[in-house]
């Protein structure tokens, strides 16, 4: 299914195959009809003038096109476009989209929403989408995923709109988020779906990270929602937009997540190592 190679603009302009164009272009219109290509992306969080993680983001990119495609990819040159571009736009804070085919490198600053105080606070609000993914670990456009997911977003549950949707494979059980990991904490432990079932997400690899140096123990696991313990288990997903989120609702059923200590000194290692990324970052770019 075709899809647009521009979606959530926002800012003032944006960097096509090496050019600047103002957001008022008439380049932009063209940019969000659909088109036949194959199209590849990473959407990179900017915090404090800095791609986090940036280099994870481009090995996934180059690791997608290898999936499905043989051209190759100058991660040296999409790195140098993407922080010239942030400089133009004066962007410190924000997400910004890297889209790549054949032919065309595209940046952009995207609309993507930030959860508030709140969230972070109380947890987050979800949705269930029964979706096995086709090809998990290769992040490329996928027309009637991207539909079906705008459409989720769009229903009410109970609780009101959902923040995020929890995809469930076909035995009902609980596995991923539509744009991040999902974690299951029970009895300590912190469960997640195996490697070939999910998109290894950038958030991912540094809360494993966090979980080392929490001396918290990984497992593999998944978990259909009515197999968990409202009181006792937590959920948490974690993306780069959004970092890591504890999850209070799936539809009918509630957690007690935000609450939970073991979560707590997670999502505390995970703050630490992000700001001694963009520490060392500043310190090798200022010599």
């Amino acid at each position: 299914m075709a899809y647009p190679l521009m979606e959530h603009l926002i800012g003032n302009g944006f960097l096509y195959c090496g050019k600047y164009y103002r957001a008022s272009s008439e380049l932009t219109e063209s940019l969000m009809k659909p088109v036949d290509a194959r199209i590849y992306y990473e959407t990179v969080r900017v915090k404090d003038g800095v791609f986090l993680f940036v280099e994870d983001h481009l090995n996934r990119l180059v690791n997608s096109v290898k999936g499905l495609e043989n051209f190759e990819v100058d991660t040296s040159k999409i790195l140098s476009e993407a922080y010239s571009f942030i400089h133009m736009d004066k962007i410190t804070d924000g997400s910004v989209r890297i889209v790549l085919t054949k032919e065309v490198l595209l940046i952009h600053q995207a609309d993507i929403t930030f959860p508030t105080d709140e969230l972070f606070a109380n947890g987050i609000n979800t949705s269930i989408l029964n979706w096995e993914r086709k090809t998990p670990n290769l992040k490329i456009f996928r027309g009637d995923y991207k539909t079906t997911v705008n459409e989720k977003f769009k229903q009410e549950n109970s609780h009101g709109l959902p923040f995020e949707l929890v995809l469930t494979d076909n035995d009902g059980k609980l596995y991923e988020g539509s744009m991040s990991n999902l974690f299951v904490i029970r009895d300590g432990k912190v469960y997640s779906a195996p490697d070939s079932k999910i998109l290894i997400g950038i958030t991912r690899k540094r809360v494993m990270a966090a979980l080392e140096n929490a001396g918290v123990e990984l497992a593999i696991g998944t978990f259909r929602p009515d197999e968990l313990d409202s009181e006792k288990d937590a959920i948490f997903v974690s993306s780069t937009p959004f970092d890591i989120l504890p999850v209070r609702f799936i539809d009918n059923y509630e957690f007690n997540s935000s609450d939970n200590e073991v979560l707590k000194m997670i999502s505390k290692c995970y703050r630490d190592y992000t700001e001694e990324y963009i520490a060392a970052y500043k310190h090798a770019f200022n010599g």
